[in-house]
């Protein structure tokens, strides 16, 4: 394929850039970085990926600015090895501290991850056809797909991989199908004696949307992951070792990636009973006057996420507090007045919901067609 050719040689080059720039042989290191450079504007004319084409611009741009400080006779430069980002980096691992209380409603959600995870953890015994293995939870923005895999990884106590696909595709060329593998391999040893591991993978899409020309280095990370996930579903049996994906844009995924997710789990925006009870769970710690109606705000807020939702009651409460600061003469210590039902109001016409209606409409279009709950 051209682009794996094209990608190749662009390592090259950059290597051979950096390796004669460490020897002061400026005038030759500036000739490879220029074709290193070359080659890299090449490779994102060609992809469609909007991530992986800034990946090579940003590199082209690295190289451009050290051609300028070698002609300027300044600056040192850092290796390849020395700027790449270790594994570490790049993954999250802990266990989280989130409950099923901090998830407001969603209780649709709750059950199809439930029964996904924490009862055949549970019982194993009971599912001899086995379980979902990758589980993708899709939906708006904002919506608690996070806090909903956070949950069930504290329910089962799970060592929980926090993982942002943008940044497993590595900006150093050939790194991202090898940051998958080191993934995967990290968790089916944590995975051992029975000990639950979630990999959490946020905006999967990146990874896994479907293209009609790809680069190599986005290929074979692709590649990687789907032949990772085929052998959690083969070679993983005894071993509870989920994949977790979230999307805000499900309809660009690939069809193989949609298969591999068994199951396929709507988060959607909270309805009228949700948004009240997220009203109470983020206003529970702040001062409100009596008039404030909590239950006409969650009426008020149709459209809203829940990070809407909790970004509107922290607003309110910096306005409040910024009116404590800002009197005559200032005072730092002293308490802020009560929120108001107007303070809310107020705040409603300066910020509204934060998620597209069309994309709303096309993730209900693509649940009624691929949804597995």
């Amino acid at each position: 394929m051209i682009s794996q050719e094209l990608e190749r040689l662009a390592a090259d080059k950059a290597r051979e850039a950096v390796q004669l720039d460490s020897q002061g042989l400026r005038s030759r290191a500036i000739a490879r970085y220029q074709e290193a450079i070359e080659l890299l504007l090449k490779l994102q004319s060609f992809c469609e990926n909007p991530r992986i084409r800034q990946v090579y611009l940003d590199n082209a741009e690295r190289y451009q600015a050290r051609i300028q400080q070698l002609r300027e006779g300044r600056g040192e430069i850092v290796s390849p090895e020395e700027e790449r980002p270790g594994f570490e980096e790049l993954v999250l691992s802990e266990k989280p501290d989130v409950s099923w209380s901090d998830v407001a409603d969603l209780q649709q959600a709750k059950i199809a991850i439930k029964e996904s995870i924490v009862y055949p953890f549970k019982r194993p015994d009971l599912y001899p056809l086995g379980w979902p293995r990758g589980i993708l939870l899709f939906g708006p923005p904002g919506c608690g797909k996070t806090l909903l895999a956070a949950a069930v990884a504290a329910e089962i106590n799970a060592t929980f991989y926090y993982v942002d696909a943008a940044s497993v595709m590595s900006k150093w060329l050939g790194e991202s199908e090898k940051n998958i593998a080191k993934l995967f391999s990290s968790a089916r040893e944590a995975s051992m004696h029975r000990n639950p591991s979630i990999i959490f993978i946020d905006e999967i899409d990146s990874l896994a949307a479907a293209h009609r020309l790809e680069v190599g280095g986005e290929s074979r990370a692709r590649n990687q992951l789907l032949k990772e996930m085929d052998g959690l579903r083969e070679k993983g049996k005894s071993l509870h070792l989920y994949v977790l994906g979230a999307t805000n844009k499900p309809w660009e995924l690939d069809e193989p990636f949609i298969r591999r997710f068994q199951k396929r789990i709507h988060v959607p925006l909270p309805e009228a009973s949700s948004r009240l009870e997220m009203f109470k769970l983020y206003t529970r710690d702040l001062t409100l006057s009596p008039g404030v109606d909590l239950e006409q705000l969650a009426r008020m807020t149709e459209n809203y996420s829940g990070n809407d939702i909790h970004d509107l009651c922290m607003a309110v409460q910096i306005a409040v507090v910024r009116e404590l600061f800002e009197t005559e003469p200032p005072q730092a210590e002293g308490t802020p007045r009560p929120i108001t039902m107007d303070d809310f109001l107020q705040s409603m016409r300066n910020r509204g919901s934060s998620v597209s209606q069309e994309n709303v409409k096309r993730i209900e279009s693509w649940f009624t067609r691929y949804g597995a709950q």
